[in-house]
């Protein structure tokens, strides 16, 4: 009877080592996040509106600081309609094989995708063929995202290197433009990506006759398979954070200077995720295109960040800006909001620094009120210990003559974002040795 015992649990474990493979808790690899955006709801139809009344009118220079080109006009929106998305994205973290993450978060329907693949990007729509790998889910070339959800890609063998552009072809054959679900996208990304014109045209070695956007659509994520010592960094914010008014496709955001530091000193262990969303505010929201507020939405862009290890949270400016000299949210409940997120991310063993909110006088929004609570909510980052480390852009960015303003070269002209050179000095103000991780 002991043997006739022993033969069963021997099978039995035998079947157990022989299904496993199938399911994902046996998987080998080490998945970490090498570029991901933070994503936001869009009505699904958009009506262009009138453009409103110039910088000028606002006081706002046009230019900008010395040497700071304008921004460039808006784009007419897209809402995908029979037409391939080439959506241009960098790495920041090389691996071996790679998955897409596609995100409906939004959506209030199921969206059907037709095809999809990921490439090394050439230049401009242009891929490298060679690279090209068709995107599957459960092994299928179409597949469903159902409403509120996201779906993962299964992995395709394709080396990824740190720094690089890739593609991500999307074929959405059904219009968007129709049913009312809102669209899950990232405005702002300060990157061409390309629209085709209808069809499917996923894979193709470029993209003729279409048109550009500088937003993403329905993805949130692409991970690698990395080394086993790899992490990932969020850097969790708004449109300073996300780069506003930096220059368009020269990766010139502070957090792209930051990914490129960590790779030239060696530490290319390191992946640097931007969630920052232009407009966003820690406590309450505004247009559907600032996303949901900073604690509703910590979970999903910073804890659930596969290979999370470290983040930076610049959060606050637009809660204070937007209340104008509204006693309502006072600095107090901007710190609650902070301690919340230091909470959480420590309960996840977490690393987590804050970053000082830089200067804003002579922005639209400025007031000596919220210039008193930015002072407040600065003076508790430097000096609480909440936070396992302080980042501080005021000191960085700030004009000595003048604290509550940005140094003139620093200024992209509306006095609240900096331009390329503050993005720049922002990115190498940051010590490197606060990613250090465990055992090395």
């Amino acid at each position: 009877m002991q043997i006739m015992w022993k033969a069963i649990a021997t099978a039995v474990l035998v079947l157990s080592v022989s299904v496993a493979p199938f399911g994902q808790a046996k998987s080998a690899d080490h998945w970490v996040a090498t570029w991901a955006t933070a994503v936001v709801a869009r009505p699904s139809i958009v009506t262009p509106v009138a453009a409103p009344a110039g910088p000028a009118a606002q006081g706002i220079p046009a230019a900008g600081g010395v040497g700071v080109p304008p921004a460039p006009p808006p784009l007419p929106p897209v809402t995908p309609n029979n037409q391939t998305l080439r959506q241009i994205v960098r790495s920041t973290i090389a691996g071996s094989r790679a998955r897409v993450v596609f995100a409906n978060t939004f959506g209030t329907a199921p969206i059907s995708i037709g095809a999809a693949s990921i490439a090394l990007r050439d230049k401009d729509s242009a891929i490298l063929p060679s690279s090209v790998r068709k995107l599957t889910v459960n092994g299928s070339g179409s597949f469903k995202v159902p409403a509120g959800a996201i779906i993962v890609s299964d992995t395709v063998q394709l080396s990824v290197p740190a720094r690089v552009d890739l593609a991500i072809d999307i074929f959405v054959a059904e219009d968007l433009g129709t049913g009312g679900s809102p669209i899950t996208m990232h405005n702002g990304a300060n990157q061409t990506s390309y629209v085709s014109p209808s069809g499917d045209h996923t894979g193709e070695a470029t993209l003729q006759n279409g048109t550009i956007t500088r937003s993403w659509f329905l993805i949130s994520r692409v991970e690698v398979a990395a080394v086993p010592e790899a992490g990932a960094l969020t850097t969790f914010g708004d449109s300073i954070t996300d780069g506003t008014r930096s220059t368009v496709d020269t990766n010139n955001r502070w957090p792209d200077h930051l990914a490129r530091r960590l790779a030239a000193q060696g530490n290319g262990e390191f992946a640097v995720l931007n969630v920052g969303i232009a407009g966003n505010r820690l406590l309450s929201e505004g247009n559907p295109g600032a996303g949901i507020n900073a604690l509703a939405r910590f979970e999903r862009d910073v804890l659930a960040q596969p290979g999370v290890t470290h983040v930076i949270v610049m959060e606050g400016i637009n809660d204070i800006g937007v209340a104008g000299r509204s006693q309502s949210p006072g600095a107090d409940d901007l710190i609650a909001a902070h301690r919340q997120m230091i909470e959480r991310a420590h309960a996840r063993g977490l690393k987590i620094y804050g970053a000082t909110l830089t200067p804003f006088e002579g922005a639209a929004y400025f007031t000596q009120e919220g210039e008193a609570k930015r002072q407040a909510v600065n003076r508790w980052i430097r000096t609480s210990g909440m936070y396992d480390g302080v980042i501080d852009f005021d000191m960085v960015t700030r004009d000595p003559a003048a604290p509550t303003k940005l140094l003139p070269m620093f200024d992209s002209g509306d006095h609240l974002h900096p331009g390329d050179v503050g993005y720049t000095a922002m990115g190498e103000a940051i010590d490197l040795s606060l990613f250090k991780r465990p055992g090395t």
